[in-house]
């Protein structure tokens, strides 16, 4: 099987495409050729059976026609073309790859849903996200695969108990929909019903108003006597170091913001993945964080519900807290592991190519 990868970059040191490392080798394990096309190739070492074809230039004419030029190298004899997380890749690519009759798949998993999301949903095959309520738009050409979580790098045994404080961890970009502010108010107000607990913020900030708001957030701590000494603000770690990040914490927290829809950070399933509770305000989660042995979901926006289940949290006790972590890592070891994605879009691929899913509605035959 050939399948057509169209990402952004790969770099193992990038801030949030890093992974991007992990699917292209997921994806090569589960084919016979994987053609990688992506602007910039910073990684350079990609396995056996994959060829990398870059499409950078100096303005976004000249990168559009340098796609172009590589996708007609690329498209001969293809079972697929998989469109990562853009789907300006997928509308460009559209008329060529019909015309050679390539099936053309989506990646997605975000809240934005633009112009160009509805007109990539509208030409793709089939639209692949962790669930059907992590993609933005309502289609029946969408099918939920689960996020892609290397289990073997992200892993680990519940946290020992270590009698200090509950070790708390929010992972990813300074956004303000990722309602670290939110977060800051409610370690304040679980801190007053008495609450022994840090909480270390941990990320990039990668646009000048997530660095705005990364100052913001040091001076809410800095003004807050329950928070200073508590919560901190502190830089990235490379890739390689985000596993181990999450280990060094009691609980990992998500407290998005309604504004963030439905994406799925995939942060909460690496956490899960390191047998670390995740307690987190999107309630898209729900399915995933159903039946534990202590409640882990919050309402958005809610510093005082939110603070709620920090305290039930900590109260729970280290045993119970571990029975959590070690419930979330098998949950993520069934369905959100590297493995488990990589063959399930090749599942797809062989649908569409046997028939089985209708190239033009995305939607499987009935009976």
């Amino acid at each position: 099987m050939k399948v057509v990868f169209v990402t952004q970059v790969l770099d193992p040191s990038h801030g949030s495409l890093a992974q991007t490392l992990d699917l292209v080798t997921a994806l090569a394990a589960e084919t016979d050729e994987l053609v990688v096309l992506c602007r910039e190739d910073r990684w350079g070492a990609a396995p056996d059976g994959v060829t990398v074809r870059t499409y950078d230039a100096g303005s976004k004419l000249g990168r559009a026609l340098a796609y172009q030029r590589q996708l007609a190298r690329s498209l001969d004899d293809a079972d697929a073309l998989l469109a990562h997380m853009v789907p300006t890749f997928l509308v460009l690519a559209a008329p060529l790859a019909r015309t050679r009759r390539v099936p053309l798949l989506l990646w997605y998993t975000h809240w934005h849903a633009g112009r160009m999301l509805r007109a990539a949903t509208a030409l793709c095959t089939v639209a692949l996200s962790v669930d059907k309520a992590s993609y933005p738009i309502a289609s029946p050409k969408v099918r939920g695969i689960g996020h892609a979580i290397d289990v073997d790098v992200f892993a680990g045994e519940p946290a020992e108990p270590h009698g200090g404080p509950l070790r708390l961890l929010a992972v990813g970009r300074t956004a303000r929909w990722k309602g670290l502010a939110t977060l800051l108010q409610a370690v304040a107000v679980a801190t007053d019903r008495g609450l022994d607990a840090t909480l270390e913020i941990r990320g990039p900030s990668l646009t000048s108003d997530e660095e705005a708001h990364r100052a913001e957030l040091i001076a809410t701590i800095d003004r807050d006597d329950r928070l200073r000494g508590r919560a901190s603000v502190t830089p990235p770690v490379a890739r390689a170091e985000v596993p181990g990040l999450i280990r060094s914490a009691d609980v990992v927290v998500n407290p998005v913001e309604p504004s963030s829809g439905a994406a799925l950070d995939k942060v909460v399933y690496e956490a899960g993945a390191c047998a670390r509770p995740v307690v987190t305000t999107n309630a898209a989660l729900a399915p995933f964080l159903r039946d534990l042995p202590v409640p882990l979901l919050a309402p958005p926006s809610d510093p005082a519900a939110l603070a709620d289940v920090l305290v039930a949290v900590g109260a729970a006790g280290p045993e119970v807290r571990g029975a959590t972590g070690t419930e979330l890592r098998r949950r993520v070891v069934a369905d959100h592991s590297l493995d488990h994605w990589a063959k399930a879009v090749i599942q797809v691929v062989r649908e569409v190519r046997s028939g089985r899913v209708s190239v033009r509605s995305g939607r499987r035959p009935t009976a």
